[in-house]
């Protein structure tokens, strides 16, 4: 039999008020706290509190807050910059490419509730995996939905909700976001 853990990892459902998941969201929201309450100007011990957090394949910046679910589901390409007030619910994988920009307030949430309210007010949560290519610049307040796929060289305009995949070399705004101009 499966633990609730591993179904999580495994994209099937799961309940996520399991002890075993409970207690790494709450060792990954203490990480956090630190991290956001820690000396600005402590740059080095910042930054070694959050590769101990999430898997950095290169250079990041990070301005506090910061908030996850797990951390250990998050990996980041090299020159990664992140502004206040990110969020990632990583129950499934957050998978970042090089050269991400993240502007302020955005959301990237992996996971979701099953629309059947008895499994739901039981409890029962599903994640999907997100994926940002290469190139990516996220605008003000912008939400990434579960299982969606962002190419490389994409914008994604301020205020903007994302349900499906957007394709490479675009500029994608609106709710839900759709392409509206090319880059190629």
């Amino acid at each position: 039999m499966k633990t609730e853990k591993e179904k999580m990892l495994a994209g099937e459902a799961y309940l996520a008020t399991d002890p075993q998941l409970t207690a790494d969201r709450r060792q990954a929201k203490k990480a956090c706290q630190l991290i956001n309450q820690g000396d600005y100007d402590d740059e080095a011990g910042r930054n070694a509190q959050l590769a101990a957090l999430i898997n950095f394949q290169g250079s990041f910046y990070v301005e506090p807050p910061l908030y996850v679910d797990y951390g250990y589901n998050i990996l980041v390409g090299d020159n990664f910059y992140a502004n206040h007030g990110l969020t990632i619910l990583d129950g499934a994988r957050v998978v970042m490419g090089k050269n991400v920009f993240i502007a302020p307030n955005v959301v990237i949430s992996t996971a979701g509730h099953p629309l059947d309210k008895v499994r739901r007010a039981a409890g029962e949560e599903f994640v999907k995996p997100i994926t940002l290519g290469d190139d990516v610049w996220l605008g003000a307040h912008v939400t990434l939905c579960p299982g969606v796929t962002i190419g490389n060289n994409v914008v994604v305009g301020a205020g903007s909700v994302v349900v499906h995949d957007l394709p490479d070399n675009s500029v994608c705004v609106g709710t839900p976001a759709r392409p509206v101009k090319s880059l190629a």
